[in-house]
């Protein structure tokens, strides 16, 4: 976040600021929203996009009924300080109509491990009972840790034999798990991928 709240010019929107919020995966522009200042203190605590609703008149917390979140990456206001970008990580589709965006555009990732990233770390920051990524953060770190030597060890077997689909089931069950630990020690695929792009010479 490169502001504090205070420097925002919320008087120039009688109490609000317009929120664009923007695909971190995709770069596609999503949704048009509003925010006053404790729509945005509650953004920000609790990295899940908040607005202030014009028709209700009151805070309201994008998916709170469908269940379709904006996990917030980042956010950031423009020059004017009357304006905030909002990069997310959309939970489903964002429109109320079932569309990808707001703009009727479609918001296809060519990254799945980005995609199945944010459902990860979803798992992790708003447990369900009945998923099997929240019962793996339940376990602890030390858990899954040891899930991952165990695929690894399981994908070394398979390497061994000539059966592709007994050997892409297992490196798959391998980057799912790796995924896992990465969100349980609050680390990115992003930031693994920069340190290869360092080695990258």
């Amino acid at each position: 976040m490169n502001f504090t709240i205070n420097q925002l010019d919320f008087e120039k929107g009688d109490g609000l600021i317009p929120v664009i919020v923007q695909d971190d995966n995709t770069n596609k522009v999503l949704m048009l929203g509003y925010m006053n200042a404790e729509a945005l203190q509650k953004t920000i605590k609790e990295k899940r996009v908040t607005f202030f609703s014009r028709s209700k008149q009151r805070l309201w917390t994008k998916g709170e009924s469908s269940g379709n979140f904006l996990n917030l990456i980042s956010i950031a206001k423009d020059c004017d300080d009357d304006t905030i970008l909002a990069k997310v990580n959309p939970v489903g589709p964002v429109c109320h109509t079932g569309a990808d965006t707001c703009f009727e555009e479609t918001n296809i990732t060519d990254n799945f491990l980005l995609h199945l990233e944010s459902v990860i770390q979803d798992r992790r920051d708003n447990p369900s009972g009945k998923s099997y990524t929240t019962s793996l953060f339940k376990k602890g770190l030390n858990k899954v840790a040891q899930k991952v030597g165990e695929e690894a060890v399981e994908l070394v077997i398979e390497a061994k034999d000539n059966d592709k689909d007994l050997f892409m089931g297992e490196a798959a069950d391998l980057m799912y798990h790796y995924l896992v630990l990465l969100a349980a020690k609050k680390y990115t695929l992003t930031e693994v991928i920069d340190v290869l792009k360092s080695r990258h010479k």
